[in-house]
């Protein structure tokens, strides 16, 4: 597996914030907790591509948001927050060496942190960051290769996954207040610990699920259930509104 990454830029305490009050942020610790998370990857099997560092936009790290991966086309996004929109030329060009590119264009606007793949659906946030437009560009293009898209209603929360994230392909975590988990059919579900919102954002990789290490109840829900986790330290990316997914593009 393929895991495109991108440096911190030392501007992230500048980034877009929605749902989190904003704090002091120290960019060389989120730096080294970073590498820390890359570090993680590799030891699950993940090979990394380092995309060129994008010091003037501070959310740059979180390049999930750029692109969505389908089997058969890789979608560049049209990210909601403009300050983002600079960051996708870069992913569009590393991209293109692996997969045929389609793109979202005005007027639509979508996050690759609002779109949950599952088998061939793909359900997608209805958020402030991707709007209907947008949603109906990915459905018409993910369409064309036997795709269904679902738009998903949210609360409180960033992207849709923020409020849930695939453990296994039949089983997912999630926060029930912030999205409804009869939304996803027969999926099998874990909550969150109520005291921790936003423990719903992991990363499977390899057999093995990162937890963020500021929610050890969510973790031991996971592994009373049978996941193999793994806990890293991400809390200065999580000042950013940043979680797990969002750091990395998977390939593979």
């Amino acid at each position: 597996m393929l895991a495109l990454v991108r440096e911190v830029s030392p501007q992230l305490a500048r980034c877009e914030l929605t749902h989190v009050a904003r704090s002091a942020i120290d960019a060389g610790r989120a730096a080294l907790q970073h590498r820390a998370y890359t570090q993680a990857l590799q030891s699950l099997g993940c090979t990394l591509e380092w995309l060129p560092a994008l010091p003037d936009f501070p959310d740059s790290v979180f390049v999930e948001d750029t692109a969505v991966l389908l089997a058969e086309v890789a979608v560049i996004t049209r990210p909601g927050a403009s300050s983002r929109r600079g960051e996708t030329a870069t992913v569009a060009a590393a991209l293109e060496r692996h997969a045929p590119i389609a793109r979202i264009s005005e007027p639509g606007c979508l996050d690759g942190g609002d779109v949950l793949h599952v088998g061939r659906r793909l359900y997608v946030g209805a958020s402030g960051r991707s709007n209907a437009a947008g949603i109906a560009q990915l459905a018409q293009l993910a369409g064309a290769y036997g795709y269904t898209v679902e738009p998903v209603a949210l609360a409180g929360c960033l992207h849709l996954k923020s409020a849930c994230s695939l453990i296994a392909p039949d089983l997912l975590l999630i926060n029930p207040a912030w999205v409804n988990r009869e939304t996803f059919g027969g999926l099998r579900t874990i909550a969150v610990a109520e005291r921790e919102p936003h423990a719903a954002n992991t990363l499977t990789a390899g057999g093995t699920t990162l937890v963020s290490a500021a929610y050890p109840e969510t973790r031991r829900r996971l592994e009373a259930a049978g996941v193999r986790t793994q806990a890293i330290e991400v809390t200065e990316l999580h000042k950013a509104e940043g979680g797990l997914t969002c750091m990395s593009v998977l390939l593979g």
